[in-house]
């Protein structure tokens, strides 16, 4: 069989390595991904004269879709902004509310939710296990928000799309490019340890 055709095969994601499926572990797994993406939303990086922060809010979103697959990976971002418009300060910089989701950043919310499905599908394919298919899916995943971030962007502060991507993109592909390379050690090294040590 060639490894193409085993990489289409579905596989399991790293938490069915680890944790027994029920709906009780389903559960914890879909809010302890909200619970991360919401601390690593307080991680704040004001940058001066750009109306989003630089957060470590992606490398969250991407790595936990990785670990749980699409299913649970989507469910936990969708719980993470539900939590934001009911008023939990979740979102960055302790912020909650609608107008956070409707506002400068809330394009780059709603991209979490996509990302995460793109991610979860690449590890249900195997492209968690090898740093090259981590490094691709990731920047896949991260060229998803920005997609939706620069959109949304554009249309709420009345800017040309070209200037949204120069505000909104370029300033943080740096961090991102740091974050790929820590993904890109992470998930193949937690795969590592799974088989070494025969998973649960």
């Amino acid at each position: 069989m060639s490894t193409v055709a085993v990489r289409l095969s579905r596989q399991p994601v790293l938490t069915d390595a680890l944790v027994r499926r029920s709906v009780v572990a389903d559960a914890g797994l879909v809010l302890g991904a909200a619970a991360l993406t919401a601390l690593a939303a307080q991680v704040v990086i004001p940058v001066h004269g750009l109306p989003v922060p630089i957060t470590g809010q992606t490398f969250a979103v991407l790595l936990t879709a990785a670990a749980l697959g699409p299913a649970r990976g989507v469910l936990g971002q969708l719980v993470y902004l539900l939590a934001g418009l009911v008023g939990l300060p979740v979102y960055a910089g302790a912020t909650s509310g609608a107008h956070v989701l409707l506002g400068a950043s809330g394009g780059y919310l709603v991209g979490f939710v996509l990302a995460a499905a793109l991610m979860g599908v690449a590890a249900r394919h195997g492209y968690d296990r090898r740093p090259l298919g981590v490094a691709v899916s990731y920047a896949l995943g991260t060229l998803v928000i920005y997609a939706c971030g620069a959109s949304v962007l554009a249309l709420v502060t009345h800017v040309g799309l070209v200037t949204s991507v120069r505000l909104g993109v370029l300033p943080f592909l740096g961090g991102d490019l740091v974050k790929a390379v820590a993904a890109a050690a992470a998930l193949p090294g937690a795969w590592w340890l799974v088989r070494r040590t025969g998973g649960r």
